[in-house]
This record gives C-alpha cells, structure tokens and sequence, in this order.
C-alpha cells in the first residue's frame, strides 16, 4: 500500500468530502549511492566555500537570493518561515473548468484521493458529477509546505489530484522560435493521407505496462548476479521517516448542498491546523537546495 501522505478534505461550497492523499506514482530509475572503495563507508556531501575551498560549518551557512549580479539579499531562517502557506490539509476547490482545456504543460504530479469514512456517498457523488458534466475541479492546496494549483480528475472509480504548475513556470510557444517555414508551412493531401494512413497502422490501445526503462533493467540485473555470486559490501546506513494526519468529518450532504447554490457556491472558511515539523523540515531542505 502507498504510505498515506495527509488525511484531510475536499472542500467545494460548503461541502468537505474527508479524504486520504496518497502518492499515484513510484519514483523510477536507480539510485547509485556514494560509498569510499577503501572502507564501504558512506560518503556525505560537504559544504565547502566556492572561494576559498575551505569547508565551513552549518552554523555559518545563510541563504540568500541574488538581487543584481553579485548581489544578494541574505533572508533569516524566520523571515523564510514566515512566507510559507499555512498548511490547511484541504483540497479547496475554486471553481470547475472543462478538463480538456488544461495543456499537457502544466501536468506535473498524480496523487490519488481515497475516502474517508462516511465520505464514501459524497466522493462517489463529486466523482460522478465530474465525469457527467466532463469538468475538472480546479484547487488550491499546500504540499509539504508549498501552495500548489491543482486539477481534480476522476478516474476510473477514483479521484486523482494532479498538481499544476503556475503559469509563470510554463515557457510560451514563442520562446521556442519557430520560424515560417513551420508556422505557414502547407501540408499536401496526398501526404497527409499517407501520415494519417501510417498512424492508422501503428495505433493500438494504451498500454504502459508493456514498456519498462531497459537501463534500470540491465542495472538490477547486473546487481542480482553480482549478490548472487556473493559480491556483497556492507555499510551501515539508516533513514528514519514519520508521518503524521489529521481527521476530517462531514454532515448532511443534501442540506449542504442545498446551502452552497443559495450561496452560488461560496465556500466555507477552512480550518487551519499547525504546521507539522516534518513539513516545515521538508520545506528546508527543498529552499537550501535551491539557494545552494
């Protein structure tokens, strides 16, 4: 089972549907650790001073953020904090958009919605309504410590949150400089009748499972037969991971309903509980390595 990221709620109107957020994908590829031949010890990454070469102690490390060439504003770590979202673990629907006019740019993370118990009647409801109308629910939410815009879809018997990006990270098409010859460029039927043809001839019905990264593959492979001939190292390594939840309940649906179109769908203020420490420690990690 997936580890269940936060236990919350979708809100639309004046109706909060209690849901677990749990993570829709797996991160792929091969992780290829440092470890000193010598002694199989792990090996760490110092922070070293670009100038001087010298490492320098955490203590001595701010962050900040370059203004003008060789000039930086330096932020405290408190001046950081206090710009994060507050995190309110819930899925705050905005408005409802047709699902086919969000570009594949903006696509960036799945996460499947599950739900809570005595949530299951209105999330089947949500879920139904969504494919009914071919809308997508349009929110806002805040991810371990980051306000996130994203898309709710369903899928299958499912709801899936897929995050998006804001349209300040998505480059234009006229970034890209095409030029003429592709903007004006005519397109002979004939040709075209041959594209269409050979698409026609390779289409088939989707199927991800029939592909895999072949250099994971090889890489497991080569591993599996170096175990087996007893080519094994051991280091002395761990990683402790926490995870934390809230609760969420939810009353007459009907009457909330019925609540949220006299009120053309105004929502609710939501609750807004502490930050966790896992998250705020995630959050730092994720700006150091930026400002690095």
């Amino acid at each position: 089972m997936a580890r269940v990221i936060w236990k919350g709620a979708v809100s639309f109107g004046l109706v909060h549907i209690p849901v677990s957020l749990l993570p829709a994908t797996n991160r792929g590829g091969v992780d290829f650790d440092w470890l000193d031949r010598r002694s199989m010890d792990p090996v760490g990454y110092k922070r070293i001073n670009k100038t001087t070469g010298k490492e320098i102690s955490s203590e001595n490390i701010v962050r900040g953020v370059q203004y003008e060439k060789h000039r930086y504003v330096v932020l405290e770590d408190e001046e950081i904090r206090a710009a994060y979202p507050e995190a309110t673990q819930t899925v705050d629907i905005v408005s409802f958009v047709d699902s086919r006019d969000i570009p594949p740019m903006f696509i960036d993370t799945p996460y499947y919605l599950a739900p809570e118990r005595r949530g299951e009647k209105v999330y089947a409801l949500l879920r139904e309504a969504l494919r009914k109308t071919g809308r997508a629910g349009l929110a806002r939410v805040v991810l371990h410590s980051r306000q996130r815009l994203a898309v709710l879809l369903p899928v299958g018997p499912a709801l899936v949150l897929n995050t998006l990006r804001w349209a300040a990270e998505v480059r234009g098409i006229d970034e890209i400089g095409l030029k003429a010859e592709t903007l004006e460029a005519s397109v002979a039927k004939k040709e075209l009748d041959m594209a269409t043809q050979l698409i026609e001839g390779m289409s088939e019905d989707w199927a991800p499972e029939q592909y895999s990264d072949s250099f994971e593959a090889r890489i497991m492979q080569l591993v599996e037969r170096k175990a087996r001939a007893g080519k094994l190292e051991t280091v002395e390594s761990g990683r402790v991971e926490k995870e934390g939840g809230g609760g969420a309940d939810v009353i007459d649906l009907a009457e909330l309903l019925k609540r949220s179109l006299a009120g053309k769908g105004k929502p609710a203020a939501a609750k807004t509980p502490a930050r966790t420490k896992e998250g705020e420690t995630r959050s730092r990690r994720s700006t150091r390595r930026k400002a690095g």
